[in-house]
């Protein structure tokens, strides 16, 4: 069957009314995603913070500030790769939150979905690094997100539906993502989640995994890292984890490995590419990177594996750099840097 189609069944109630509920969105990987007609390309929900970079010059430790967040850093790379972007998240009535908010209006983002709120901006503490970073969380508030009329409108006219696993871990977030999800689904938004399970975000970790994987059944697409596959279903091969995260119900997986590359699942058949990526600055949104490029392809009709290749692509350039977001340049550009 061609990807980009709903199977529907219907409900019928003892009013005599019928309930249309979307089951499946077909995948394949070699053709491309249908999207539907609205005029917002992607919404991104969750997590909008600051990143403290840390760098060391002769022996001596500096911390840099930096606009961060994952769905944050989507929405700004997106806009930058000529989507129509949105992000929602809440943040401190500090100067840090001020800061946020002002460097998504110099991207020409729209700020009215950003909740302002009495407890202080996130932020996230790291250093530099070529490998995975080890962060360290201060959390407060990003998870006060509240559902509400306009956020519901956002959702409807909004193609794509990103979310993290942030907004999972704690209250209100998650009761207005479980709103979110749920009026995405009615209304055949593409549904995507960014699994990035981290133990540090849930009181309780085992039942923060166990919240990750009961979504799996509501999502679309699913991006983990292998480190991410690792700390939700213990070590195992990759084909493996591939299968686990289709099993709970996502119905295309890509899993990122770092230098490696990556390997794309439809259920079916399983495609892998290697690595663009030639040199390595701070790996601190890379993956961030890989989604922006993949949606801006989706977004402009390229079949799912070419838009694996642009998320690449995106992600290699991202590399170079020291900040979580850099500015990427256009789909033609990458195109012609990387050979696609």
């Amino acid at each position: 069957m061609s990807s980009g189609y709903y199977i529907y069944f219907l409900t019928y109630m003892s009013s005599g009314c019928q309930i249309i509920e979307r089951v499946m969105f077909l995948f394949s990987l070699v053709e491309k995603i249908h999207l539907k007609n609205v005029s917002n390309d992607i919404l991104a929900i969750g997590e909008l913070l600051i990143d403290m970079v840390g760098t060391t010059n002769r022996g001596i430790l500096t911390y840099h500030q930096f606009f961060g967040g994952s769905p944050a850093n989507i929405a700004m790379n997106t806009k930058r790769l000529g989507l129509n972007s949105l992000v929602c998240a809440s943040v401190g009535d500090d100067r840090l939150g001020e800061f946020l908010k002002y460097t998504l209006q110099l991207a020409d983002i729209d700020t009215s979905y950003i909740q302002t709120v009495p407890e202080a901006t996130s932020m996230v503490v790291l250093n530099q690094s070529n490998g995975t970073p080890a962060p360290i969380f201060y959390r407060a508030a990003d998870y006060q997100i509240v559902h509400n009329e306009k956020l519901e409108k956002a959702v409807e006219n909004s193609k794509i539906i990103h979310f993290s696993t942030w907004p999972l871990s704690m209250s209100p977030a998650k009761d207005s993502l479980m709103c979110v999800l749920e009026n995405a689904r009615q209304k055949e938004g593409l549904v995507c989640f960014d699994p990035n399970y981290h133990p540090a975000h849930w009181q309780n970790p085992e039942a923060g995994k166990e919240e990750v994987k009961s979504v799996m059944s509501m999502v679309d697409i699913v991006k983990p890292s292998e480190d991410d596959a690792e700390r939700l279903f213990g070590a195992d091969s990759h084909e493996t984890q591939i299968k686990r995260f289709h099993d709970l119900g996502a119905k295309l997986v890509i899993m990122t490995l770092g230098k490696d590359g990556l390997i794309a699942s439809d259920g079916k058949a399983l495609y892998n590419l290697p690595s663009l990526a030639d040199k390595v600055t701070n790996t601190t949104g890379a993956g961030d990177a890989f989604w922006s490029g993949f949606y801006a392809a989706i977004v402009s009709g390229y079949n799912v594996k070419e838009a694996c290749s642009y998320g690449s692509a995106a992600s290699a350039f991202k590399l170079k750099h020291l900040s979580s977001i850099a500015e990427l340049p256009r789909l033609e550009k990458l195109k012609e840097l990387y050979g696609l």
